[in-house]
């Protein structure tokens, strides 16, 4: 670290002229390819998959995605013959347009059931000629262009389903410039030096910047969802900041006791740039551990977010010592120059607040502890009736087409129009059609179910398909309930008999197959993820119960912010505050993505709090001083970080994205939990609690296991008193 630091720092025109060539460059790539961003993914052995595989194959004119043009007439119904004219000639341009294979007509017999009873809204469905992955954006944004052209007063248009969700989803730019506001004031607070303060900003924001584009580059290689580019400035902004702000610290502290520019920003990456590497680097390993799920749908996200946070960390280590040899002596306010001026250098004293609450931990260990793991148990209780799934239109915006839509086929229709399911039944000859239709009338008299299309037969009278439309909503627990008992009992005793094999697909059954297959392996990812947790600090910090409280200790703050989405999203608690229209599962995937990077960032907290417990550890070898010195010394700089990252994390509250949402949510409320009650009263609280035996590893594992040191010493010999820099020391 010493070597790459002091380079950086000694070459810093050269570092900063490649960071801004790599910024540029690839910008300038990104904006010339464009992006291809999509949400494919694969479910192998899961009934959805093999309908859809199956009509690819056999049916491909239906096999392509569909969404619903949505009309209501506001005087009159839609048949009156001016409103028939104007949806029929709209209908017809859009039929017309590129990657549209066909647009179903709600004014003919066959198309009845497609007008409300009361004959005020009607819908037509758009059946494109690719799946959502292969869809160009464009030829979305045209379709729903051309519908809303003919919309007026008297004529309402709007427009659901996947592809149209994914069109209109915009990045957060309002959120990501208040974060970034509200990280430059907390920072302005911590160091009272105005250039201090822009240090890790403009370090995280080159490194964000420059993934960006190599997230949009990556969607032409591999599949990335639309929302990865968004998640990626959210994480990086959070841990960028995070770590800038550790090193800078350490810098400021080391100019403050007398060293040179150049030793101070040597020591400072050489110290606590080791703890930055550590918990970049683990952070990207539980990002990229995803691959082990199998979910193609998280690759994308996965290698987005490892990408940027590995970009954060190198910036931090790189460009961040490169910055401190520009920025010299002003890395201090003009008043701790001043006062470092006139009574030379000064190592910095642990006083105040800090001390005086480890003092407090010290004395009285077990009521902080015992309170602090009541509060986080209490805030965890809504965990145990975690409601995880994929949300609907039903949870977006008011102000958009898709809610539109959502809501005008509830109120004509019923919810279930808005996601039905599709019956696939594999025909061995043109017999099975009257087998199959009868098959369709049992399932349109079970509970829960609205109406059953008539059946379609392909060209090749190979496969058959109709539409099941359930009585509730996509995203509601009982159209999945409907959907294992179709299925498991209903569909089975039906087709006994008839040599038919009926499976039920579409994008609903998609959804809540992909809900299952990540449900079922969340319990082997986060087991997998907090082994490698308990290893990695068992060898930094040659302990076994460190890690084993850590690990316990990252649960919990886990635990806290998916009960507190849970309450927020599934139980409506605050909806009006965080600006959420309806209540939605959380997220499936959210769980995944906020365990890999709490993961990470707890990790970053515990090793730069017990870093420091641990050498004063080896120096006395006294638990109770160490404790306390390294809670004290550490708590100013862990709750300034953390405050970042809970105002930026925050702030994307403001996005339209009801995904990026429960990100902000989740992991604000997580750091609050981990940083203010975990890592500052009950960690250490448990430690005087343990005593000696925190420290305690079995003399036969210390052989085996690897030494890993996270913290290096100083660099040099104590700087003598009379050595004050008044300015920069570099050559």
């Amino acid at each position: 670290m010493k070597g790459l630091a002091r380079w950086c720092f000694r070459h810093r025109k050269t570092v900063l002229t490649l960071w801004l060539v790599a910024l540029v460059g690839f910008f300038a790539i990104d904006r010339a390819a464009g992006s291809a961003f999509s949400t494919k993914f694969q479910l192998p052995n899961t009934q959805s998959f093999t309908a859809l595989n199956l009509l690819e194959k056999e049916f491909p004119a239906v096999s392509g995605t569909s969404d619903q043009i949505v009309v209501r007439s506001t005087s009159g119904t839609v048949s009156d013959a001016p409103v028939r004219n104007r949806v029929l000639r709209m209908l017809h341009e859009v039929a017309t347009l590129p990657h549209v294979r066909s647009v179903s007509d709600p004014f003919t017999p066959e198309g009845a059931s497609q007008i409300s009873r009361d004959g005020t809204i009607a819908f037509a469905t758009v059946t494109f000629d690719e799946q959502t992955q292969a869809l160009p954006k464009a030829a979305v944004d045209r379709v729903i262009a051309t519908a809303q052209a003919s919309g007026d007063h008297q004529l309402q248009v709007a427009l659901g389903g996947g592809d149209i969700e994914n069109a209109e989803s915009q990045p957060g730019s309002k959120s990501t410039l208040l974060g970034v506001v509200l990280a430059l004031i907390v920072l302005g607070l911590a160091f009272g030096a105005l250039f201090a303060a822009f240090l890790p900003l403009i370090t995280a924001l080159i490194a964000i910047g420059t993934g960006y584009s190599i997230t949009g580059l990556l969607s032409h290689v591999f599949s990335v969802a639309s929302f990865a580019t968004i998640l990626g400035v959210l994480i990086g902004l959070g841990v960028g900041v995070d770590y800038a702000l550790l090193i800078v610290t350490r810098h400021r502290t080391g100019v403050k006791g007398g060293r040179t520019i150049e030793d101070a920003a040597v020591n400072a990456v050489n110290t606590a740039g080791r703890a930055v590497f550590f918990a970049g680097i683990t952070v990207c390993i539980a990002l990229l551990g995803q691959f082990a799920l199998g979910i193609s749908f998280l690759y994308g996200i996965a290698v987005s977010a490892a990408i940027t946070v590995a970009l954060t960390m190198l910036a931090s280590l790189t460009l961040l010592p490169a910055l401190l040899g520009f920025l010299g002596m002003k890395v201090l306010s003009r008043r701790q120059r001043a006062q470092l001026e006139r009574t030379g250098p000064v190592a910095e004293q642990v006083t105040g607040l800090w001390r005086r609450w480890a003092k407090v931990v010290e004395r009285r260990p077990v009521l902080p502890a015992a309170l602090a793991l009541a509060v986080v148990v209490v805030i965890a209780l809504p965990f145990f009736s975690l409601h995880l799934g994929l949300d609907d239109a039903g949870s977006d915006s008011a102000s958009t087409t898709t809610r539109q839509a959502y809501d005008l086929l509830a109120r004509g229709f019923g919810p279930g129009f808005n996601g039905p399911f599709q019956l696939v039944a594999e025909l061995r000859s043109r017999t099975d059609v009257p087998k199959f239709a009868t098959l369709t009338h049992t399932l349109a008299q079970q509970h829960g179910v609205v109406a059953v299309t008539a059946p379609v037969v392909s060209p090749r009278g190979t496969v058959a398909i109709a539409n099941l439309y359930p009585s509730t909503s996509p995203q509601a627990t009982p159209t999945s309930s409907l959907l294992a008992r179709l299925r498991d009992d209903v569909i089975p005793k039906a087709q006994t008999g008839t040599g038919l094999t009926v499976l039920v697909g579409g994008a609903t059954a998609i959804q809540t197959d992909f809900s299952h297959v990540l449900s079922s392996k969340l319990p082997l990812f986060v087991a997998v993820v907090v082994l490698l947790a308990f290893l990695l600090l068992m060898a930094v910090f040659r302990s076994l119960l460190i890690p084993f409280v850590a690990s316990i200790m990252n649960l919990l703050s886990v635990g806290a912010a998916l009960g507190i989405l849970n309450a927020v999203f599934s139980w409506g608690w605050g909806r009006s505050l965080f600006g959420i229209s309806g209540t939605a599962p959380v997220a499936v995937f959210v769980p995944v993505l906020m365990f890999s990077i709490l993961f990470g960032l707890s990790m970053d907290y515990e090793v730069f709090l017990v870093s420091r417990m641990h050498e004063e550890w080896l120096l006395k070898a006294d638990n109770r001083q160490a404790v306390t010195l390294g809670q004290a010394e550490t708590g100013r700089v862990i709750t300034a970080a953390a405050a970042i990252m809970i105002l930026v994390f925050a702030s994307f509250v403001l996005g339209g994205s009801i995904v990026i949402k429960q990100f902000g949510i989740g992991l604000a409320s997580a750091i609050i939990v981990d940083a203010f009650i975990v890592r500052t009263v009950l960690v250490p609280s448990l430690m005087h609690l343990i005593g000696k035996s925190n420290w305690w590893l079995p003399k036969w594992l210390d052989r085996v296991i690897p030494h890993i040191s996270v913290e290096a010493g100083d660099i040099s010999e104590p700087v003598p008193v009379d050595r004050v820099p008044t300015r920069s020391t570099h050559p």
